[in-house]
């Protein structure tokens, strides 16, 4: 394990927009450019208050080797106009780091990022926590053995309830498309023991409240997959349906009258409304002939991580945001990795990063309105 020394510098609250943290993520991989190029455009930095979290002379370092190209430099935020919540690095550590290779130097970097952004936001000078990409395995080399930065935000932040929502607006229509994993990064084999009626009830829990904390849908519609082929068919594709499944939910149904809970979907067909809510296909008497298309769901919970993150990954690849919900504060996330392949090229798509604050933003002033209304008179 890496030890590193932090010194950080008291950042001014310049207004009353949301304060959001942006860690650089893993400084060997592209998020720094990510970074340098979301904070250059005027719609992402008008309307928060952003504070970049990681070592100044990385950052310094990355925007000198991105300018060397002339015919995108202006894509890139000038340094003078960022804030910078400044993480020292011992010398041999930064001495170690190199772009576009990620091991135990780059992983304790982004591990202690995120480590200050956490306890900076718990004690309330940020609002949220905006994360570059990490690589797991710098990670596990610097003997940090978490299975993502969800599971350290987690238990950094002392909770245990917390969930992975993916999120993306479709350029198309504007429709937002919101699905839930109900586990996460385990091997598939696992899956059909690990689900349970009371992992699916605290899953759906944590839905429910954010929608209607976090985006402001009181009643939503809630759409369920199920887990084998066809749902099932009754019992000859599968058993969880017949035996559990299905009556968890018809319960859920009886305890949440307030809510449309659908399914549970055949897997192969779930995403088809989703897809024509957002490429919006369906026009005029072809609209009319099926009217249940218009009336997507509010929200999709998978079962298992390719379940939900194929259909999300293929509408929406450069758009997604992976937001921790269950967290006493809001996180986003871009939905990429460390792309460790073409760091320091200049050529990172910054649009999901732009996305993640953009969100992170909304969903701020989307709780605090949420938190004055259901504040006692």
């Amino acid at each position: 394990m890496y030890p590193l020394n932090k010194k950080a510098t008291t950042i001014p609250d310049k207004s009353d927009h949301p304060r959001l943290a942006v860690t650089l993520g893993d400084p060997a991989g592209i998020g720094p450019e990510v970074t340098l190029k979301a904070l250059a455009d005027p719609q992402v930095s008008q309307n928060c208050d952003i504070t970049v979290i990681g070592s100044k002379s990385q950052l310094v370092r990355t925007y000198a080797q991105l300018r060397q190209n002339q015919r995108h430099s202006n894509e890139y935020i000038n340094l003078d106009e960022v804030s910078i919540l400044d993480v020292e690095l011992e010398g041999k550590v930064e001495e170690q780091i190199i772009t576009g290779i990620g091991n135990a130097a780059s992983g304790a970097a982004s591990f202690i990022y995120l480590s200050t952004a956490i306890a900076r936001t718990l004690v309330g000078e940020f609002q949220a926590i905006v994360t570059g990409p990490i690589a797991k395995s710098a990670w596990k080399a610097s003997g940090y053995n978490y299975p993502g930065q969800t599971e350290l935000l987690a238990q950094q932040s002392g909770v245990k309830r917390f969930g992975m929502l993916f999120v993306a607006r479709s350029p198309h229509t504007g429709w937002t498309l919101r699905t839930l994993l109900a586990t996460t990064h385990i091997p598939l084999r696992q899956v059909a023991d690990t689900l349970t009626p009371q992992l699916l009830a605290t899953k759906l829990d944590l839905l429910v409240e954010c929608l209607q904390q976090d985006f402001g849908l009181e009643r939503p519609r809630i759409a369920i997959a199920g887990l084998n082929p066809h749902s099932g068919e009754l019992g000859q594709l599968g058993h969880e349906e017949q035996e559990w499944l299905i009556p968890w939910l018809q319960q859920e149904r009886l305890n949440r009258p307030d809510l449309q809970l659908d399914g549970p979907i055949p897997p192969d067909t779930m995403w088809v409304r989703p897809a024509q809510a957002w490429y919006g296909e369906l026009r005029g008497e072809r609209q009319k002939a099926d009217a249940s298309i218009q009336n997507p769901a509010d929200a999709y919970l998978a079962l298992y991580h390719d379940q939900g993150l194929i259909p999300v990954k293929q509408l929406a690849f450069d758009r997604a945001v992976n937001t921790s919900i269950g967290l006493p504060f809001i996180r986003t996330s871009p939905d990429h990795g460390t792309a460790f392949d073409i760091a320091g090229q200049g050529v990172a798509d910054a649009t999901s990063m732009k996305a993640a604050i953009q969100l992170a933003a909304e969903l701020v002033n989307q709780r605090e309105r949420s938190d004055i209304l259901r504040a006692p008179n």
